[in-house]
């Protein structure tokens, strides 16, 4: 098991300089390596997509509150945004999270593979919105978010990968959009975690320790690093040209998904 810990503490320590400098959440990175580190370990072939799900968005609690603050003191959080997009975002993860516990692993896996693929070719191809392009009004982020919210859910993710994209399309600078996205990940995270924890709490043979579909250890090994190393990317992310971020952001995702992909085919 102190093995097994500190490979979770390793995962942390990227993943939450991830979290920090791009405002995804880490839940992107979290989930692949996760996936196959619970392989290895032998737990149930059924439930290996959803443990990894459940437990990476239970560690998005607690990653987004530390990348939140850091890039609040760097002026980075656009909080009208965060409010008006806050309740669609809970309600739509948590419809969500408890439809996945219902998805076969498989099917899981490839829908996380194609939706983080097209949110990185948005950030390569670097889109470019009209200028006159606006954010809409509360309704309208309100929707959004609850989109956002849904997909957010069933691939275990702060968000970012969507609610990124999204307001450079509608002509937010990059470095707010990191920031807030980082914020929003706090609200999808706790709604989400509580959908995994509830859909997966009467599923036999579950590894323990376990609540639902979080697997405690991995858990507790991944917040004990990234606590210290979210701010550290988010602080990165406040120097980087805006360009240089974007392209840096879609070609993390690319990786990501290719090694989903990879996993999927063999």
């Amino acid at each position: 098991m102190s093995w097994w810990l500190l490979t979770y503490v390793l995962l942390g320590v990227g993943s939450g300089f991830v979290a920090g400098l791009f405002g995804v959440g880490g839940g992107l990175t979290i989930v692949p390596i996760l996936l196959l580190l619970f392989q290895a370990q032998g737990f149930p072939d059924a439930q290996l997509m959803h443990l990894a799900l459940g437990t990476a968005m239970a560690t998005i609690v607690i990653t987004a509150i530390s990348s939140m603050r850091a890039h609040h003191r760097h002026g980075g959080v656009r909080w009208d945004i965060f409010k008006s997009m806050a309740p669609g975002l809970v309600l739509g993860t948590l419809v969500g999270s408890l439809f996945a516990s219902r998805v076969p692993t498989d099917t899981m896996a490839v829908l996380f593979t194609v939706i983080v693929y097209w949110a990185s070719l948005q950030m390569l191809l670097d889109f470019k919105p009209k200028p006159t392009r606006e954010l809409p009004g509360v309704t309208g982020l309100m929707s959004v978010g609850g989109l956002i919210g849904g997909v957010s859910s069933l691939v275990a993710a702060g968000g970012g990968f969507l609610s990124v994209p999204f307001m450079v399309l509608c002509n937010v600078n990059m470095r707010q959009a990191v920031g807030t996205s980082s914020a929003l990940g706090f609200p999808i995270a706790l709604a989400g975690v509580v959908g995994y924890i509830m859909g997966g709490w009467s599923v036999p043979d579950l590894p323990g320790p376990s609540l639902g579909f979080v697997y405690v250890p991995a858990f507790l090994g991944v917040v004990i690093a990234t606590i210290f190393t979210a701010p550290v990317g988010a602080k990165l992310a406040h120097r980087l040209p805006v360009k240089q971020l974007k392209r840096a952001f879609g070609i993390m995702l690319a990786l990501l998904a290719s090694k989903m992909l990879w996993n999927l085919l063999h």
